[in-house]
């Protein structure tokens, strides 16, 4: 037993590629591995769960109960905002749990693990990105299976991993978070996701399929950021007409001016909302990541709110887990 550290980056998600009950599959998430920010948890074994952070001690109760140790000192040295777009809360359930297993000299499958944290249920992408990084699809669940009431927490599987590029080197994803307040999550998230499906028009899921295999996939194989970010933003568009209701219009307020301005620059090859938002994104490259990081700070400039601003590589591997 002995003192561990595991650090994981944040993620991007581009939208589902279903919401409609008419189509044999539901949900099917698209996204990508970001190298940073990150989440870095430190553990080590204990006689109960020590923990000053409220939601990683929450999490390193249930890894207790779930690896039956006797407990473990939590700390986190670093977290991602909280529930803003970027998958925070997958990433600390599933950095605590590591944490805390490989304390114990335990080496549980993350994607076991994770339904019983209440993570990985509509979407797998970030349990892939903390499992290998990269370019992802998955493959969603059987729509009779996993329809508008999500399961129990524990009583579904994580979407397998469809499909996995890694993210070329040159590309770069610009992130634009807004201070404005947190995207959905919790009860007010299932209820969001609840009345979006209900809804849903399924010909969105064909024109997404369309981009998907037309584009989307081409332009990870080519390593065309330009394509890649055109293909993703109107993924995006398309995702946001189903969510229209919940969340004000296509994109959450301030985030459809932001998108619209960097939209214009030529240094951003596409943008979108990430998630529920109100983090923005955009596609660039190596050669036009301060141009990009320009147009963001300009965005929030004219949009009249302060936000942060960065320029970040995608991430090509897993959560790193080191004892110290």
């Amino acid at each position: 037993m002995s003192r561990v550290r595991v650090s994981t980056g944040a993620r991007l998600h581009f939208g589902f590629l279903n919401l409609s009950l008419a189509h044999e599959r539901l949900y099917g998430g698209l996204g990508v591995g970001l190298d940073e920010p990150r989440t870095v948890v430190a553990a080590e074994p204990a006689d109960g769960v020590d923990c000053a952070d409220p939601d990683a001690r929450r999490y390193a109760e249930r890894a207790a109960e779930l690896l039956d140790v006797p407990g473990a000192a939590v700390s986190v040295e670093s977290s991602l905002p909280r529930h803003v777009g970027l998958g925070s809360g997958t990433q600390l359930a599933l950095a605590v749990h590591a944490a805390v297993a490989r304390a114990h000299d335990r080496d549980p499958p993350v994607r076991s693990a994770a339904p019983r944290l209440g993570r990985g249920g509509r979407s797998g992408i970030g349990v892939g990105t903390f499992e290998r990084g990269g370019v992802l699809v998955d493959a969603g669940h059987p729509t009779a299976r996993f329809t508008t009431d999500r399961p129990a927490d524990g009583e579904w599987s994580v979407p397998a991993v469809a499909v996995r590029h890694d993210v070329p080197d040159e590309w770069r994803f610009l992130l634009v978070i807004p201070d404005a307040d947190p995207g959905r999550s919790g009860e007010e998230e299932d209820e969001g996701m609840r009345a979006a499906v209900e809804r849903a028009d399924p010909d969105a899921a064909d024109r997404i399929s369309g981009v998907l295999s037309r584009r989307f996939l081409p332009a990870v194989a080519d390593g065309s950021a330009a394509r890649f970010g055109a293909a993703v933003a109107e993924i995006g568009r398309l995702n946001g007409a189903w969510y229209a209701d919940e969340q004000g219009g296509v994109y959450r307020p301030p985030v459809g001016g932001l998108v619209a301005a960097l939209e214009e620059d030529p240094a951003c090859y596409g943008a979108g909302q990430s998630s529920w938002g109100p983090a923005v994104y955009a596609v660039t490259d190596a050669a036009h990541a301060d141009e990009a990081r320009e147009a963001g700070a300009a965005a929030l400039d004219s949009a009249g709110v302060d936000g942060d601003v960065r320029v970040v590589r995608g991430r090509n591997d897993g959560a790193d887990v080191a004892e110290r």
